[in-house]
Protein backbone atom coordinates (compact mmCIF):
# COMPACT_ATOMS: atom_id res chain seq x y z
CA UNK A 1 0.00 0.00 0.00
CA UNK A 2 1.36 3.63 -0.75
CA UNK A 3 1.62 5.81 1.83
CA UNK A 4 -0.68 8.32 0.67
CA UNK A 5 -3.44 5.93 0.85
CA UNK A 6 -2.80 5.05 4.41
CA UNK A 7 -2.74 8.73 5.58
CA UNK A 8 -5.85 9.27 3.74
CA UNK A 9 -7.58 5.90 5.98
CA UNK A 10 -6.24 7.45 8.81
CA UNK A 11 -7.08 10.53 8.28
CA UNK A 12 -11.27 9.11 7.67
CA UNK A 13 -10.53 7.04 10.75
CA UNK A 14 -9.62 10.38 12.78
CA UNK A 15 -12.89 12.14 11.45
CA UNK A 16 -15.22 9.02 12.42
CA UNK A 17 -13.66 8.97 15.81
CA UNK A 18 -14.65 12.52 16.30
CA UNK A 19 -18.17 12.54 15.32
CA UNK A 20 -19.15 9.63 17.47
CA UNK A 21 -17.31 11.23 20.09
CA UNK A 22 -19.61 14.70 19.14
CA UNK A 23 -22.52 13.22 19.00
CA UNK A 24 -22.07 10.71 22.26
CA UNK A 25 -21.29 14.22 24.37
CA UNK A 26 -24.30 15.64 22.60
CA UNK A 27 -26.05 12.59 23.43
CA UNK A 28 -25.01 13.22 26.95
CA UNK A 29 -26.03 16.53 27.39
CA UNK A 30 -29.03 15.75 26.42
CA UNK A 31 -29.71 13.07 28.83
CA UNK A 32 -28.26 14.37 31.54
CA UNK A 33 -30.86 18.06 30.98
CA UNK A 34 -34.10 15.45 30.63
CA UNK A 35 -32.55 13.72 34.23
CA UNK A 36 -32.68 16.77 35.91
CA UNK A 37 -35.82 18.00 34.37
CA UNK A 38 -37.65 14.74 35.10
CA UNK A 39 -36.68 15.36 38.85
CA UNK A 40 -39.40 17.66 40.10
CA UNK A 41 -40.77 18.02 43.67
CA UNK A 42 -43.21 16.07 43.06
CA UNK A 43 -41.44 12.86 42.21
CA UNK A 44 -38.61 13.64 44.88
CA UNK A 45 -41.53 12.56 47.20
CA UNK A 46 -42.04 9.82 45.79
CA UNK A 47 -38.93 8.29 45.35
CA UNK A 48 -38.35 9.06 48.77
CA UNK A 49 -41.60 7.39 49.89
CA UNK A 50 -41.06 4.10 48.24
CA UNK A 51 -37.20 4.30 48.87
CA UNK A 52 -38.07 4.61 52.97
CA UNK A 53 -41.38 1.25 52.34
CA UNK A 54 -38.16 -0.71 50.96
CA UNK A 55 -35.60 -0.17 53.31
CA UNK A 56 -38.27 -0.64 56.27
CA UNK A 57 -39.27 -3.71 54.69
CA UNK A 58 -35.84 -4.99 54.29
CA UNK A 59 -35.29 -4.13 57.34
CA UNK A 60 -31.64 -3.81 57.83
CA UNK A 61 -31.60 -1.80 60.84
CA UNK A 62 -31.89 -4.53 63.07
CA UNK A 63 -28.42 -5.84 61.61
CA UNK A 64 -26.71 -3.20 61.36
CA UNK A 65 -28.04 -0.84 64.05
CA UNK A 66 -29.42 2.60 63.48
CA UNK A 67 -26.88 4.66 64.75
CA UNK A 68 -24.43 3.20 61.93
CA UNK A 69 -26.96 3.52 59.56
CA UNK A 70 -26.86 7.67 60.99
CA UNK A 71 -23.39 7.89 60.72
CA UNK A 72 -23.07 6.79 57.34
CA UNK A 73 -25.99 9.50 56.16
CA UNK A 74 -23.97 12.38 57.89
CA UNK A 75 -20.84 11.06 56.05
CA UNK A 76 -22.10 10.88 52.80
CA UNK A 77 -23.71 14.25 53.16
CA UNK A 78 -20.47 15.58 54.22
CA UNK A 79 -18.74 13.81 51.26
CA UNK A 80 -21.31 15.78 49.23
CA UNK A 81 -20.85 19.21 50.90
CA UNK A 82 -16.77 18.73 50.28
CA UNK A 83 -17.84 18.51 46.30
CA UNK A 84 -19.85 20.93 45.88
CA UNK A 85 -17.41 23.44 48.03
CA UNK A 86 -14.90 22.27 45.91
CA UNK A 87 -16.49 22.69 42.57
CA UNK A 88 -17.59 26.45 43.79
CA UNK A 89 -13.54 26.79 44.56
CA UNK A 90 -12.97 25.72 41.08
CA UNK A 91 -15.47 28.10 39.30
CA UNK A 92 -14.31 30.90 41.78
CA UNK A 93 -10.75 30.65 40.45
CA UNK A 94 -11.25 30.29 36.84
CA UNK A 95 -13.36 33.53 37.69
CA UNK A 96 -10.39 35.19 39.07
CA UNK A 97 -8.25 34.38 36.05
CA UNK A 98 -10.81 35.88 33.79
CA UNK A 99 -11.14 38.63 35.89
CA UNK A 100 -7.06 39.32 35.54
CA UNK A 101 -6.99 38.89 32.14
CA UNK A 102 -9.81 41.66 31.45
CA UNK A 103 -8.49 43.96 33.93
CA UNK A 104 -4.73 43.60 32.11
CA UNK A 105 -6.88 44.14 28.56
CA UNK A 106 -8.80 46.68 30.28
CA UNK A 107 -5.18 48.26 31.47
CA UNK A 108 -3.87 47.82 28.20
CA UNK A 109 -6.67 49.69 26.27
CA UNK A 110 -6.13 52.89 28.80
CA UNK A 111 -2.63 52.74 28.48
CA UNK A 112 -3.15 52.83 24.27
CA UNK A 113 -5.70 55.44 24.36
CA UNK A 114 -4.03 58.24 26.92
CA UNK A 115 -0.48 57.58 26.07
CA UNK A 116 0.89 56.79 29.62
CA UNK A 117 3.11 53.67 30.26
CA UNK A 118 0.71 51.48 32.99
CA UNK A 119 1.76 47.96 33.74
CA UNK A 120 2.36 45.87 31.78
CA UNK A 121 -0.25 43.42 31.24
CA UNK A 122 2.16 40.27 31.30
CA UNK A 123 2.87 41.86 34.91
CA UNK A 124 -0.15 41.20 35.82
CA UNK A 125 -0.31 37.42 37.32
CA UNK A 126 -3.49 35.60 38.12
CA UNK A 127 -4.26 34.63 41.55
CA UNK A 128 -4.00 30.80 40.51
CA UNK A 129 -0.33 31.39 39.07
CA UNK A 130 0.44 33.11 42.23
CA UNK A 131 -0.85 30.65 44.27
CA UNK A 132 1.04 27.92 42.64
CA UNK A 133 4.33 30.25 42.50
CA UNK A 134 3.78 30.08 46.59
CA UNK A 135 2.87 26.78 46.98
CA UNK A 136 6.34 25.60 44.51
CA UNK A 137 9.00 27.91 46.94
CA UNK A 138 7.86 25.99 50.22
CA UNK A 139 6.39 22.85 50.00
CA UNK A 140 6.49 20.72 52.88
CA UNK A 141 8.64 17.29 53.37
CA UNK A 142 6.77 14.28 53.10
CA UNK A 143 7.14 13.62 57.27
CA UNK A 144 6.04 16.85 57.40
CA UNK A 145 3.08 16.60 54.59
CA UNK A 146 1.49 13.64 56.65
CA UNK A 147 1.09 15.36 59.83
CA UNK A 148 -0.67 18.76 60.80
CA UNK A 149 2.19 20.48 60.75
CA UNK A 150 2.02 21.14 56.95
CA UNK A 151 -1.79 22.29 57.43
CA UNK A 152 -0.48 26.14 58.03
Amino acid sequence: MRFELLRQRVERAERRVESCMDRAQSHRYRFADAWRRGWSPGRIVVAGLLAGFLVGRAEPLSKVGGTRWLQMLGTVSSLLASLRAAAASEDATASADVAAQEAAAANQNVADATGQPTVAAADVVPPSQAADRAARVHAPAPAEAATDLSER
